[in-house]
């Protein structure tokens, strides 16, 4: 379960309150750890403890940093910076793990390798609990995984399930009477688009955002993409990662749409195949994304074709392109060449953009996976600029 969003939700209070719950239900048996990413990071976290726990009689215990109950349950605190940090946690259970800010963490791999962890002898409910706000480093992964299904939805996969529940400043009314700034404090810590993600609790708002323009205008509602209108379809190969296919749509005029009006000359993707599941690449030959891509185009007439350059390239046999060009389905290279500090990223930021009368590139909300990943693509910080 992930409880996220607004800062200043209770999201610490509510991870302690937890189980402190927990505690006092199953005593002795009840075997908690709490993890941040760092050990300074722990210290609020571990003061606020002290001061729920207190009424409770848990003890803090500095050397072993953790709390003990006089019933004998236990709760510890560490940091958890990696997957090495991780694996020292093999052979331990646990009944409860928690972990503050998980959207801090790039990778989920370490928090997956904590989740082996959670076991009980005595029968005990186990339980995974997280808290985080959008923005940092692994905003991606954990939007994907608990936020894109929605609030409360209760998803299962393979027997278990997960669940986002959305955190609100509203629901923690006693930080504002208590400390009345709070808010005017927060406006003043960081770029607009990170505080709105802050205030607000909204995913779509990414900090170093790419393509910083996306906005609900450049999604529409499904329509009936006119056959003089020319099509192009896009592909990046993939096996053990996803694959992706992107159809789009060149428009010939101006065309009114449901909320929108689309310019003519606009891109529209109204159609995708992204090849994953749980994250992972559908591991399909050549030959059956060519017959699943021209099952999906069926009837419809391509113009244009392309594909990254990788997948012309020859490993002692014929290439992946020749492979899906003998089953029907060819592709010409696409130009990779980058010039300047943004090269052929520049029109597509144009063209998301748009003026003040639109944008000139659209994406149908059927295309679930263009619109989970795309805009919140991050600025490569290490990346130079050349002139």
């Amino acid at each position: 379960m992930i409880y996220g969003g607004a800062r200043g939700g209770g999201k610490t209070d509510a991870a302690l309150g937890e189980f402190a719950l927990h505690a006092a239900v199953h005593g002795a048996d009840a075997r908690g750890l709490l993890v941040r990413r760092t050990r300074t990071a722990l210290e609020p976290t571990i003061e606020r403890a002290r001061q729920i726990f207190g009424p409770e009689q848990a003890v803090w215990r500095e050397a072993k940093s953790r709390f003990d109950w006089p019933s004998g349950a236990v709760l510890y605190f560490r940091h958890l910076d990696n997957d090495a940090d991780a694996d020292l946690y093999q052979g331990h259970s646990y009944t409860r793990v928690y972990v503050e800010e998980l959207t801090q963490f790039p990778s989920p791999r370490p928090v997956d390798k904590l989740k082996a962890t959670l076991r009980s002898a005595a029968g005990v409910p186990c339980r995974f609990r997280a808290t985080c706000n959008p923005g940092g480093a692994g905003h991606n992964w954990v939007k994907a995984r608990y936020i894109d299904p929605g609030p409360w939805m209760v998803v299962e996969e393979d027997g278990l399930t997960r669940q986002f529940i959305p955190a609100r400043l509203a629901d923690n009314p006693k930080l504002a009477d208590a400390d009345p700034l709070y808010v005017a404090r927060l406006r003043q810590t960081g770029s607009a688009e990170l505080v709105r993600a802050w205030l607000e609790g909204d995913w779509s708002i990414v900090e170093g955002a790419f393509f910083d323009k996306w906005s609900l205008r450049n999604i529409v509602r499904p329509f009936a993409v006119p056959a003089f209108w020319t099509r192009i379809r896009a592909f990046d190969w993939g096996y053990a990662a996803p694959f992706s296919v992107g159809w789009w749509a060149v428009a010939s005029d101006h065309w009114q749409v449901e909320g929108a009006v689309i310019p003519r000359g606009a891109l529209v993707r109204y159609r995708e195949w992204y090849g994953a599941a749980t994250g992972q690449g559908l591991r399909l030959t050549a030959e059956r994304v060519a017959a699943g891509i021209l099952e999906r185009e069926a009837g419809e007439r391509i113009s244009n074709a392309v594909a990254d350059p990788s997948i012309f390239r020859e490993d002692g046999g014929s290439s992946i392109a020749e492979r899906m060009a003998r089953a029907g389905c060819r592709f010409r290279a696409a130009d990779n060449t980058r010039v300047g500090a943004m090269g052929g990223w520049d029109p597509m930021r144009a063209r998301i953009a748009g003026d003040d009368h639109g944008p000139m590139l659209f994406v149908f909300d059927t295309c679930r996976d263009f619109i989970r990943t795309v805009p919140v693509l991050q600025h490569d910080p290490g990346a130079r600029r050349r002139p």
